[in-house]
């Protein structure tokens, strides 16, 4: 068995224009501060990472890892869940998920899908130059709107869906397997992808590609009233990458799963800080730890009540707590009397 890695921290939530969140090396520095071994970088964000750059440039990756290295961490990964949103988008949301792009592509739906594939593709070859094995992102969604059925949906609807999906992003699956990275889908609302069955459905399309693979994240499990603990299981061979995070689901005769339009301090599900929600990470830990997941515990924070800085330091010292060292022996081994193939048989009577 392996040891989880962390904790780490994506640091899409605290990256800002003020110091110490708005350059490379003052947020390493901070991130070190807080506990943390590792960051996963939000690969659109242009004041910690020029992504560009970095497909184009192994020095540049070189020189950024070396300065995280010096401040204190690692890079766990790179995300694109901006952009892999934007691989998908039906047309109900364009308006919405226009910030998302660059300027130059914005009110242009066919322009805007092209750069979210080369961009995500940009990622992943960064990726590689960076020495990294997996890259997080989100799939899209063209069906998404149609996700409860009145009207019934047509017949065929959702596979059209899912199949044009998969169109788009088997080249990416491709590009990420000539990288050697694994694209982890954060299985997620408002994704096509928000559940073990349309992951299956993905998968299914793309040939169960070796790199479409999951981003497990208990907390959106939790406000879809979904099993988290068996989903470990059922996925173990997929969930190569695992974000940490916090969530509690209270329902009352006003309100459940939909959430009333309310904002996030007054929905029935809500994340929280870790420790403050639902979620048991003991059994989460465990349960990794037995399955051998090789890859980073890294914290998402993201809370309806807590400050951010309380909820980065709190984490760090949270998943410290929960982080198994894995054995090397049975703990019944002093009990070992020795015996062999032939004591066996003798032993079982043959």
């Amino acid at each position: 068995m392996k040891t989880i890695k962390g904790p780490g921290l994506f640091l899409a939530q605290f990256a800002g224009d003020t110091a110490p969140f708005n350059s490379w090396d003052s947020i390493t520095k901070w991130a070190a501060d807080c506990g943390y071994k590792g960051v996963q970088i939000p690969s659109w964000d242009g004041r910690l990472f020029d992504l560009r750059k970095a497909a184009e440039s192994k020095t540049y990756c070189d020189e950024v890892a070396g300065k995280a290295r010096d401040n204190g961490v690692e890079i766990t990964e790179l995300s694109t869940h901006l952009q892999g949103q934007l691989v998908a988008v039906h047309p109900a949301y364009d308006e919405a998920f226009d910030g998302f792009a660059a300027p130059e592509v914005r009110g242009n739906p066919k322009a805007r899908q092209q750069w979210a594939v080369e961009q995500v593709k940009m990622a992943l070859t960064a990726s590689c130059n960076l020495g990294l094995n997996a890259m997080a992102s989100f799939s899209g969604a063209l069906a998404w709107p149609f996700v409860y059925p009145w009207p019934q949906r047509p017949a065929g609807l959702v596979e059209a869906a899912f199949d044009e999906l998969a169109r788009r992003w088997k080249p990416i699956l491709d590009h990420a397997e000539d990288c050697g990275v694994d694209v982890c889908y954060e299985i997620h609302p408002g994704e096509d992808l928000h559940d073990g069955i349309t992951y299956e459905m993905f998968l299914e399309r793309t040939g169960n590609h070796a790199r479409a693979c999951m981003l497990y994240d208990p907390s959106h499990y939790v406000l879809q009233c979904l099993d988290y603990l068996d989903n470990i299981d059922i996925y173990k061979d997929r969930i190569r990458m695992f974000h940490v995070k916090d969530a509690e689901f209270n329902p009352t005769g006003r309100q459940g799963v939909y959430g009333g339009y309310q904002g996030w301090v007054k929905r029935a599900g809500r994340f929280r800080s870790l420790g403050d929600g639902q979620v048991d990470f003991g059994a989460v830990f465990s349960k990794m730890a037995a399955n051998d997941f090789a890859g980073w515990a890294v914290v998402e924070w993201e809370c309806c009540l807590k400050h951010p800085e309380d909820g980065a330091r709190e984490g760090a010292e949270f998943v410290k707590a929960h982080i198994i060292r894995v054995t090397e022996k049975a703990f019944d081994d002093f009990a070992d009397s020795g015996t062999d193939e032939a004591a066996n048989r003798r032993m079982l009577g043959i």
